[in-house]
Parts: structure tokens; sequence; C-alpha cells
């Protein structure tokens, strides 16, 4: 769906990596923004809007849960976890086609335009066929993601998964597990496909993803690393219990054996860390990766609050992802993360500077954060894809807001019925909230969820 746009618009205020501009001019030539023009008068070919914003980067998401969301509400025999959450999403995998999977991941895709997402980091662990043998072509289900990125338009990070074990100090992988598993030379021989297929869609990038510490061994984990010069994503510290059994397997925490044990740096991706110990988080802070939070999903699955207020105080950055995309809304990721930290401290305006915008500051962070997580610049600068959103000036909550309120009104209030227009490489894909091709893609995804829950 995307194509290489030409074009100008006018912004009457726009986001910049400066900060907030009046009167800005944008020039597009070949879906990349040539030019940023600030205290310009529009000319007679430009599109002209109120508010522009930077497209955000959604940094996690594991796109065929989208057709499980609300499946996994009702209370079992036992206490529910995330442990039992995992037992009905391993129940809703085995039935995947990849036509199924193209046609539910298809609608999360437009769900996040939808949200103000112009770029997804998808975090593919789905591999093989029903009975876990491999396709003849070992991409045939990363084929559909790329095919559903294709027809919704948003821009791919894509991190096939190696997953290996069933647990710490290499166990046997489960039977639910048997459609994931990978060792290193098959892993590589997809990565070798990948490489040929992603270049199909405009500005993707490839990169991998460890499963977590529990699928990899160490000796695996030294393998994979320099297989790429992309991004690495990593599931790490989501659970108590996985916490426990990282230290009885090591005698060290998840986030600290990592530090200590792997060259982390700013290309890796640390999703969840949500426990951490105060000397965790500072070497974290330190390593320069970045935490990829998902307030929605960790507030689904039970998971905790990940320490975001010591972690911006020792220098961390973080993104934020939709994960199991039980809810996409990128506004609302960024509200629950702030809430969160206010239940927590039991205070307001926690992940801000003194005297600033909270708005601002989540908003801020998540794109600076999601883009350096998903490999790309973060933007709207000369050189960078013409990946942005409208917002509604007439919307009852940005009513006589400027700069910085207006983000204050969009996250706290608005959300995202205050998105107007969505743009990716300049084309328009989201009118009037609704991306232009929901009816065909929204009926496809519901004949799949009438063949998976029939």
């Amino acid at each position: 769906m995307t194509r290489q746009a030409d074009g100008s618009f006018h912004f009457a205020t726009a986001l910049l990596p400066s900060g907030w501009a009046n009167s800005v001019r944008m020039e597009i030539r070949d879906g990349t923004i040539s030019a940023i023009l600030p205290d310009r008068a529009s000319g007679p070919e430009d599109e002209r809007h109120a508010i522009a914003l930077p497209g955000l980067p959604n940094l996690h998401s594991h796109a065929f849960q989208r057709g499980m969301a609300g499946l996994a509400e009702k209370r079992g025999s036992t206490d529910d976890s995330f442990w039992t959450w995992r037992e009905t999403m391993y129940r809703f995998v085995d039935r995947l086609t990849p036509d199924l999977l193209q046609a539910i991941a298809a609608l999360a895709y437009i769900e996040m335009l939808e949200a103000g997402f112009t770029r997804v980091g998808e975090f593919h662990y789905l591999h093989h066929d029903r009975d876990g043998a491999p396709f003849g072509d070992p991409a045939t289900m990363s084929a559909a993601i790329i095919g559903a990125a294709a027809e919704s338009g948003i821009a791919l990070t894509h991190l096939p998964v190696f997953y290996a074990h069933s647990g710490f100090g290499g166990q046997v992988p489960g039977e639910g597990q048997r459609r994931f598993i990978h060792d290193t030379d098959s892993f590589a021989a997809l990565l070798d496909r990948m490489a040929a297929l992603i270049g199909t869609l405009p500005d993707a990038v490839l990169g991998i993803a460890p499963h977590s510490l529990r699928a990899v061994t160490p000796d695996e984990l030294a393998l994979l690393t320099p297989l790429t010069q992309g991004p690495i994503h990593i599931h790490v510290a989501e659970q108590v219990r996985e916490v426990e059994d990282c230290m009885a397997w090591s005698g060290a925490r998840p986030v600290e054996w990592l530090l200590d044990n792997m060259p982390v740096d700013r290309r890796w991706c640390l999703v969840h860390a949500t426990h951490m110990t105060p000397t965790d988080t500072q070497m974290m802070a330190a390593s320069g990766a970045v935490a990829g939070l998902c307030p929605i999903t960790e507030a689904n699955l039970g998971d905790g609050l990940f320490p975001a207020q010591q972690f911006m105080r020792d220098g961390g950055i973080w993104g934020i992802g939709s994960d199991s995309n039980v809810l996409i809304d990128a506004t609302e990721e960024l509200r629950l993360l702030e809430y969160g930290q206010r239940l927590f401290a039991r205070g307001r305006n926690i992940l801000s500077p003194a005297e600033g915008s909270t708005g601002f500051a989540l908003f801020r962070t998540a794109l600076t954060g999601g883009a350096q997580a998903l490999g790309v610049s973060a933007g709207l600068a000369p050189g960078n894809a013409a990946d942005f959103l409208t917002l509604n000036p007439d919307h009852p909550s940005l009513t006589e807001r400027t700069d910085d309120a207006l983000l204050d009104g969009l996250i706290f209030a608005a959300g995202k019925s205050a998105i107007d227009g969505v743009w990716r490489r300049g084309n328009r894909l989201v009118e009037g909230g609704r991306h232009v091709a929901r009816d065909s893609i929204a009926s496809r995804y519901r004949r799949a969820l009438g063949v998976l829950l029939a």
C-alpha cells in the first residue's frame, strides 16, 4: 500500500526534533522528508493541516495475539497468572495458518496506524507448521507478516525469534512450543532467507530476538548476537517466577546475568525488565539499552510495574509497545505508564522534569527510545521517512491548547479520538480516524476468526 510520495504540506504547528515550530512547510520526495521549513507561508500546492506530530514507534508486538484479545478473561479453577494465560495462547496458536496469520496481523497493523503508530517491531516466534514441522520455505510465516505490513502500509522492523528451550539451563521444549523451535543453524538459514524478503518493503529493518533467557542457553546466545548488525530484542525479568528460576539456575537475576555476560548496548531492547533491583536498574540505564515497556499488556497479565522513576533518573531510555495487542492505543500505553507510576509513588507527574509537561516528556521519550530500539531515526527531519499524524484542532480536549499542552490534552484527555490523519511515507493511510482499507481488512479478519474459533 505504501507508495513513494512526492508533495508538500503546511502545518500551523508541528513538533520537530528541536521542539514546537509554527507555520511549518514540509517537502517530501520519494516518501522521504526533503525539507522542513519553519516560519514559512503556505503555497497554493501545499496540503494544509493544523497540528502535526511524528508517528510513534511500536517497539514490541506479537501480531497474532490480536486474534485472542479478550479470550483469556475467564478465571480458571486456580489462581490466574501469566503462566495460565500462556496456556490459552498455546491453544490459540495451534490452528494458525499463514493466511489466517496475515489476516489477523493486517487488522492489528491498521489499528496501530489508527492509534498513531507508524512503525512496528514484530517479535515473531511463530515459525513452523501446525505439527511443528518446518515449512518448505522457512520464512513462510514471516512472509505473512511482511504481507500484512505491505497491505496495511505500516513500517516494519522484523525481529525473528530464536526459541529453543522451555526453561533455564536448556530444558526440553514443551508440546505447546513446537511451532517456535529452532537450532542455531536453522535460525541462521531463516535469517538468510529473511534478508531477501525484507527488501520488498520500503525502509524495513531486520533484527533478531532471542526470546528470553529461559528459551536460549548462554552458548546459543553467544552464537546469535553476531548474526545481525540490526536491533537485538529479548524478553527479560517479566515475572517474579522467572527471576526466581534464573537465580536458581545461575545465582544471578535475569537483568544482572544479561548485563554481566552479554555485550548489551544501544542496539539492545530489554522488553519488560519489570523486576529489577536498584543496582540492576542503574546498570541497565548505563548500558544504553532501551527498556521496552508495554503497560497495557503488563497490566493485563499482572506482571508488575517497571521502576521507571529511578531508570529515568539514572539516564535510561524507554519506548512503548502493544505486545499482546489486547488493546491497541498509543495514548493509552503512555497514560497507563504514567498512572502506574503515580499509583506506586502516590504522587503526580512522575515521569516529567521539574516544571515540565508530562505529555511532552512521555511522547518525546517514546519517540526517541522506540526509534532507537527499531533501528531508525526519529522525528520530522530531512532524510527521515515522511511518517506523521495530524490532530483534529476542534476536538474538545484540544480546545485553546498550544505546544506541550496539546500533548497533555492528547494523552490524558482526548486519546486516539483526536487523531484525524496518519501518513506513511507521505501517503495518507488514516482519514477521519479510520484506515482507508479498514472495511476489507476487518471483513477478512472476521472470516479468519470464524475459522479459528468455530
